[in-house]
């Protein structure tokens, strides 16, 4: 056994920092909503007016659990299905104006904490971080 065995990759490093980066912000959360569901509707938000197939390929989950996610949603008033303008088969998501104040608020939260944490940095550490978040972001960008 050598010590460089058990030393920890970028990687792994990576991926964990990552994970209790997002477990804390996840504290800042204050609604009902789940993290999913945060996630489904700032998706439906980007999107704009998705189809439930499109929503479940962004989100990376299965038909039938989109299908879940989304009545939860429209159940509770955050979302709409409105039909499709040249397809009557089909329907496209919005979120309602419930669901806007939500996710507004949800967002305000975290980032306020965030910003928070941030204000700690240098100037050059802020332009280190920019430049990896653009890392990130291309790295997620590929897998698509």
């Amino acid at each position: 056994m050598t010590y460089a065995k058990y030393m920890p990759t970028d990687s792994r490093r990576l991926a964990q920092t990552i994970a209790r980066l997002n477990r804390r912000l996840r504290q800042e959360r204050q609604s009902e909503l789940s993290a999913g569901q945060l996630s489904v509707m700032g998706s439906i938000l980007s999107l704009k007016q998705p189809s439930p197939s499109q929503l479940a390929a962004v989100e990376k989950i299965s038909g039938p659990a989109m299908t879940r996610t989304l009545n939860c949603l429209e159940e509770a008033g955050y979302i709409v299905r409105v039909p499709h303008p040249h397809d009557g088969r089909q329907v496209q998501i919005e979120i309602s104006e419930r669901g806007q104040e939500a996710l507004a608020d949800e967002r305000q939260r975290r980032d306020a904490w965030l910003d928070e944490r941030l204000k700690c940095l240098t100037t050059e550490q802020r332009t280190h971080l920019r430049a990896t978040i653009t890392i990130f972001e291309n790295l997620l960008e590929d897998e698509e």
